[in-house]
């Protein structure tokens, strides 16, 4: 439990109202008991506040003026809010522990307050930074160098010569270091291309279930700092990320494309290889793209859902366009002579 008073505090916020009433943790303004918190930060749901039964609500100070209970205020109140969630769902910290069934080199090297789970494996040569945590079946490759502070949870598996970053989280089944899908076309069938390169994760970075991370052909596959990926996303061998670049679900990112800095990328999206993307572009969902990117702003390719008999009459309208170009050229052009 905390006060209302030593949230504000804690966040550097001022408040209005009870400063001392207890509050345990957070919830929607729907849902909300006098023993939690909630906050408002789209308009859409402005028709719930006078009837919050929550012990505060993180407003605006414009909103405040309208609401006559407890409130945090502060200019971005969804920030706040994952704040303040973070601050009231601390879990208690982890004895460390090495599970006696972890299968772990001599010559792994594991930090201070490190902790194993059941049936993980930690290779020849891998280093393991102070107070990370392994869940059970995690595989760490040889030679890893894996910083402070990280979570790696059950079944994840990072491969061979694999750098993380301090703060890295890792979810259950994600593949960091798999072989990048690197072929040569021969005359009698394929022949693989060595990926010899490695994955790097910048600091605070996440990484969502299942999701496949492929190691370089040459250079490595690099993601910033604060780079955070949804479950199951594909990130191709030699893909760069840039700082606090964020990807929502199924994203598949092609080898070689270069994404930039403070990127938003939509669930579902498709980028082809060997593009770049510059800073601050927001792909929306399902778009496809297919070249480069130069100006920030937001983008979108997909088709809108429409009834299907209509679908069918614009596809058939869609392959006479390149028919009726031509048309209006030829109608253009004796207009002009």
């Amino acid at each position: 439990m905390i006060t209302l008073k030593e949230l504000a505090t804690s966040q550097q916020l001022t408040f209005q109202g009870n400063g001392d009433i207890q509050l345990s943790s957070v919830a929607t303004l729907e849902q909300a008991q006098a023993n939690q918190i909630s906050f408002l930060a789209n308009p859409a749901y402005r028709k719930y506040l006078n009837n919050t039964q929550a012990g505060a609500v993180i407003l605006t100070a414009e909103m405040a003026d309208h609401y006559d209970g407890n409130a945090l205020i502060s200019e971005n109140p969804y920030v706040v809010f994952a704040h303040v969630a973070q601050k009231l769902n601390q879990s208690p910290a982890k004895a460390a522990e090495i599970h006696p069934t972890a299968a772990i080199e001599p010559s792994a090297q594991l930090g201070q307050d490190v902790s194993v789970g059941p049936l993980a494996v930690i290779a020849a040569d891998a280093k393991v930074g102070d107070r990370c945590q392994l869940g059970a079946h995690v595989c760490i490759g040889e030679g890893v160098v894996m910083g402070q502070d990280c979570d790696i949870k059950t079944g994840a598996i990072i491969e061979a010569g694999c750098i993380l970053g301090d703060r890295v989280i890792v979810h259950p089944g994600a593949v960091i270091g798999a072989d990048g899908f690197g072929l040569a076309r021969d005359h009698d069938g394929w022949v693989k291309i060595p990926q010899t390169g490695v994955v790097e994760l910048g600091n605070d970075c996440e990484v969502g279930a299942n999701t496949t991370m492929d190691r370089g052909a040459i250079e490595n596959t690099v993601l910033g700092d604060d780079v955070r990926l949804d479950n199951q996303i594909q990130i191709g061998h030699n893909v760069r990320v840039g700082d606090h670049t964020i990807m929502a679900g199924c994203v598949a990112v092609a080898g070689s494309a270069v994404i930039g800095e403070n990127c938003l990328i939509g669930g579902g999206a498709g980028i082809v290889g060997h593009i770049s993307i510059c800073d601050g572009t927001t792909i929306q969902a399902m778009s496809l793209v297919t070249h480069d990117i130069k100006k920030a702003g937001s983008y979108s390719a997909a088709a809108p859902l429409q009834p299907t008999k209509l679908w069918r009459k614009n596809a058939v309208r869609a392959r006479q366009l390149d028919q009726i170009a031509r048309r209006v050229n030829r109608m253009e052009k004796k207009l002009n002579d």
